[in-house]
């Protein structure tokens, strides 16, 4: 297998009668520095379609994954910190764990899934306190290492 992977993910939600739209895209880069060891880089946007108004929020994150090889199933777990922005969110800082399971359906393509949890931050001082009050994040998606 190759040293680099490319993820592409998403996911959405609407109210039942779909005037409010929640639609969140993910484009994640890995680069393998051993057999186990990934730094990553992901973008983040998440769209939000509602009756008169529309906002967007981003993040950007970087970070480091453990990958466990076991044949077609590689779990992994690890830590991401990043900056969050846009409408209706208030700029900060993101961090937390993260942990999921690649499924390679050939050498180089996989699904992916994984959840995270984030926590959100002005500063060192707030990070701390700010654990307790984190979210959780999922992600379902497909990728290609190479």
């Amino acid at each position: 297998m190759g040293h680099q992977k490319l993820t592409l993910s998403g996911s959405g939600a609407s109210s039942n009668d779909f005037d409010t739209t929640n639609l969140s895209f993910d484009v994640g880069y890995g680069y393998f520095f051993n057999q186990n060891l990934e730094g990553v880089i992901r973008q983040s946007l998440n769209i939000i379609d509602q009756p008169g108004d529309n906002a967007y929020n981003a993040s950007t994150r970087i970070g480091v994954d453990y990958n466990i090889n076991l044949r077609n199933l590689h779990p992994f777990f690890g830590a991401t910190v990043g900056y969050l922005y846009g409408d209706g969110v208030k700029e900060s800082f993101i961090a937390g764990p993260e942990g999921g399971v690649k499924i390679f359906l050939s050498d180089s393509a996989f699904m992916i899934a994984a959840v995270g949890y984030d926590f959100i931050f002005e500063d060192a001082d707030d990070a701390n306190d700010a654990f307790d009050d984190g979210v959780y994040n999922y992600r379902l998606g497909f990728g290609y290492r190479w």
